[in-house]
C-alpha cells in the first residue's frame, strides 16, 4: 500500500476514536433518555467503522466479520432500546 494510504486509514481511524469519546461523553452525560440511546447508536457504529480501517490497514478479513456482528447487535440494541422507551417494555403481552 502506498504510504498516502496509510496516513488516510490512520487519520479516518483517529477521527473515529475521538467521535467515539465525544459519544461516550455523550452518553454519561445526557440529561435525557433519549440522547444516551442515540449516543450509543453513535458510538457502536464509530466502532465498527474504526473495526474496518482496522481491517484494512492489517488486510485481514477477521475485522470485517467482527464489524459485520457489531453492525448486527447494534441494530437489535438499538430497536429494543427505541421499543421500550415507546412503550415501556420490550416484549409485549
Amino acid at each position: 500500500m502506498s504510504a498516502l494510504f496509510n496516513f488516510a486509514l490512520a487519520f479516518a481511524q483517529l477521527c473515529f476514536i475521538l467521535a467515539m469519546c465525544c459519544a461516550a461523553a455523550r452518553m454519561m452525560i445526557g440529561p435525557r433518555a433519549q440522547d444516551r440511546v442515540l449516543a450509543l447508536d453513535t458510538l457502536y457504529i464509530n466502532g465498527l467503522l474504526t473495526l474496518l480501517m482496522l481491517g484494512m490497514r492489517t488486510s485481514t478479513t477477521i475485522y470485517f466479520d467482527i464489524a459485520l456482528l457489531i453492525a448486527l447487535f447494534g441494530f437489535v440494541g438499538s430497536i429494543a432500546l427505541a421499543k421500550f422507551l415507546l412503550r415501556g417494555e420490550v416484549v409485549e403481552p
